[in-house]
């Protein structure tokens, strides 16, 4: 165990709902019907491809969080340590980028698939009696206008 997992393993809270969710589902019997769909050695560059299984868990964190992009989704993956450990992955790795999960998802929803894993991951949460809702993550970005407003805001002065 390296110094910054152990760092990881002592930040995160030992209940909180990624964790509990990743130790109710059966991840092989999803990882199969995935790997029938999704199965590349490497991307185009030649580099190992991200696993099928990490792409689908990234989808339902966006999912979970209340319908993230996949933008937010990726700087997720890259700074909350909760989705790390979910996502299986340590500090030093990297981490898939959004144009990735959009490619995976579109395969996965081509082929017919996306639908029904997202089901079967219902069912297996559902067989504890356990219903999710969808959360509230607030997205909030700077954004760069393009110039200045024409007028000034008009500000009313209220008195006591």
């Amino acid at each position: 165990m390296s110094f910054s997992e152990f760092d990881v393993t002592r930040r995160t809270r030992k209940g909180n709902f990624l964790k509990q969710i990743d130790q109710l589902i059966d991840w092989n019997s999803l990882a199969k019907v995935i790997a029938i769909h999704y199965a590349p050695v490497s991307d185009a560059a030649g580099r190992p491809a991200y696993p099928g299984l990490l792409l689908f868990k990234m989808l339902l964190v966006g999912i979970w969080n209340g319908g993230l992009s996949d933008e937010s989704v990726e700087d997720m993956a890259n700074s909350n340590l909760h989705v790390m450990r979910f996502l299986g992955l340590s500090l030093e790795d990297d981490v898939p980028d959004h144009s990735v999960l959009s490619r995976f998802r579109t395969r996965l929803t081509a082929a017919k698939v996306w639908d029904g894993l997202l089901a079967e991951i219902n069912q297996q949460i559902q067989a504890y009696d356990i219903t999710v809702k969808k959360g509230c993550y607030v997205d909030a970005s700077i954004t760069q206008s393009p110039r200045k407003p024409k007028t000034k805001p008009a500000y009313e002065v209220v008195g006591d």
